[in-house]
C-alpha cells in the first residue's frame, strides 16, 4: 500500500533526540554509581518514609564510573551536554515557532486520552488531529518538565549550601529523593516509548531516524492532507 508523508521531522530535532538517548543514558548509569556510595536516603542512623530498600545497591553492570569518584566525574560531564542539548532544542522551538504545535494545552487532554484508548484497542477508529496529536504533545511536554526537574533538582544536592534550591524541596535528603525519582520517571517514559515505537507505530521510529513520517491514505483521509508545513521549520 502506498504510505503518504504525513510531516517530516526536522534535522535538528533528530539530532537533538538520539543525543539525549545517549546522554540520559549516560547520567543514569554514572548516577546509579554515585548512589551505590550511600544506597540510602535518610541520615545515618536515621529512618525515611519513602525508600524501604535502604542499603540495597544496582549490580555493576547497570554503572558507570568504576567508583564515587569517577561516577561523580562522568555525571557531571554528561549532565553539562544534556543542558546545553536541552538549550538548542528549547531555543529551536521557541525560534521556529514550532513550539505551538508541539505544546500540550488542557483542550490536548481528550485527545490525549482518545489516543491512549486507540492504541490500547480500546477505540475502534483513530482519532482525528493535525500534525501531532494529544499524546504527542503530552510526552514532548511531559519529557521538557522531567528534564527541567532533573536538572534543577541535580543541582540542588550539588550545591546544597551556594543554592537554595535544595530547601525549597524540603531539605538535602528530599531532594536527593525527587532527583532519584525524576530519573526513574525517565526510565518508565522510556519503557513506554519503546513500546509505542516499536510494538504500536513503528513508522515514528523511521521518521525519527530518516525524516519523513510516512502513514496508509486510509489513515490520511479520515483527518485531510498531509501538514508538510512540519518540514519547513527544520533550520
Amino acid at each position: 500500500m502506498d504510505r503518504t508523508v504525513r510531516f517530516e521531522q526536522p534535522l535538528l530535532l533528530r539530532i537533538s533526540h538520539w543525543l539525549n538517548v545517549i546522554l540520559l543514558a549516560g547520567m543514569i548509569a554514572s548516577g546509579l554509581q554515585i548512589f551505590h556510595a550511600y544506597p540510602a536516603f535518610a541520615e545515618r542512623g536515621a529512618e525515611f518514609c519513602c525508600w524501604p530498600w535502604a542499603g540495597e545497591r544496582f549490580p555493576e553492570v547497570v554503572r558507570l564510573g568504576g567508583w564515587l569518584a569517577g561516577g561523580l566525574k562522568w555525571h557531571l560531564f554528561l549532565m553539562w551536554g544534556f543542558v546545553a542539548n536541552g538549550l538548542v532544542w528549547l531555543g529551536w522551538q521557541i525560534g521556529s515557532g514550532e513550539w505551538r504545535r508541539r505544546a500540550f494545552r488542557p483542550r490536548d487532554a481528550r485527545g490525549a486520552w482518545q489516543m491512549a484508548a486507540w492504541y490500547a484497542r480500546l477505540r475502534r477508529e483513530k482519532p482525528e488531529y493535525e500534525v501531532y496529536n494529544g499524546l504527542q504533545k503530552l510526552a514532548y511536554t511531559g519529557t521538557f518538565a522531567l528534564g527541567v526537574l532533573a536538572v534543577a533538582t541535580g543541582f540542588a544536592i550539588w550545591k546544597p549550601v551556594s543554592l537554595p534550591l535544595a530547601g525549597w524541596m524540603g531539605g538535602y535528603v528530599w531532594a536527593r529523593f525527587w532527583h532519584f525519582l525524576v530519573v526513574w520517571a525517565f526510565v518508565g517514559f522510556t519503557l513506554g516509548h519503546l513500546f509505542m515505537t516499536l510494538v504500536v507505530d513503528r513508522e515514528a521510529t523511521r521518521s525519527m531516524i530518516l525524516g519523513p513520517y510516512r502513514e496508509p491514505p486510509d489513515q490520511r483521509d479520515r483527518r485531510g492532507p498531509p501538514a508538510r508545513a512540519a518540514s519547513r521549520t527544520s533550520p
